[in-house]
């Protein structure tokens, strides 16, 4: 399989799977809905840069893009969509504050410090900064371990009131899925293979996916009027 491919089927399928999401919170306006589709369109343009630079080579701006929001961002914003669903909305939004606040700095850093692309030998943090490279794991360690942590939680929740085992299993996909990214990233920074990396990325996202739809009851049945013109079927 040529390398490029894996990327792009990520941002394809992350694109539709945020579409999918946002309409969800045009149905119910629930936070949580609307941070979730932020996190998957992040994902989308991360892996796209991912793309773009296997296939047409990599620039500054390409570059930065892809710091900030592949190796920064998605998984933060993946797991502050998790806290709105389980904490107290104004704990959520507390951390949301702390989560912009620290965003804007992590904006500010990546876009205005001097890179040197001739040291990079693949697409990797390495160009970028010391001090800007530290606040990578702050980031992927907060959404990880929410994003993780949550699906766990709500897995062991509905187990233990054995109610709706579906959601059991669904929940456990989405930890599954949320992990690999996160195994790859450290993988390739331990030297490990870039190709490796995006294949987790790729089936990290599908298996979220898989996990959202069978939480939805049954493949078919969730709401996207905007093609099939069918009724209102939203998000748990």
């Amino acid at each position: 399989m040529n390398i490029a491919a894996m990327p792009l089927a990520s941002s394809i399928i992350s694109l539709i799977f945020g579409v999918i999401v946002l309409d969800q919170f045009f149905a119910r306006r629930k936070p949580y809905q609307l941070i979730w589709a932020i996190g998957l369109f992040m994902y989308c343009i991360s892996t796209a840069a991912e793309f773009w630079t296997e296939t047409w080579g990599l620039n500054e701006t390409i570059y930065r893009l892809w710091y900030l929001i592949g190796a920064i961002f998605v998984a933060a914003y993946l797991g502050m969509g998790t806290l709105y669903l389980l904490t107290p909305r104004r704990l959520a939004h507390i951390i949301m504050a702390i989560l912009l606040v620290a965003s804007l700095y992590a904006i500010f850093r990546v876009f205005t410090v001097s890179l040197d692309l001739s040291t990079l030998y693949y697409l990797s943090g390495q160009a970028m900064p010391q001090g800007v490279r530290l606040m990578t794991p702050l980031f992927n360690t907060f959404g990880t371990v929410a994003l993780v942590g949550g699906a766990i939680y709500s897995a062991w929740v509905y187990w233990r009131r054995k109610v709706m085992p579906h959601r059991v299993v669904s929940n456990i996909l989405i930890a599954v899925g949320a992990i690999l990214p996160a195994i790859g990233g450290t993988h390739m920074r331990l030297g490990g293979s870039l190709q490796l990396f995006y294949l987790f990325e790729l089936l990290g996202i599908i298996i979220i996916f898989v996990g959202f739809l069978r939480n939805r009851e049954v493949f078919g049945l969730y709401r996207f009027p905007l093609i099939h013109g069918l009724s209102k079927v939203p998000i748990d």
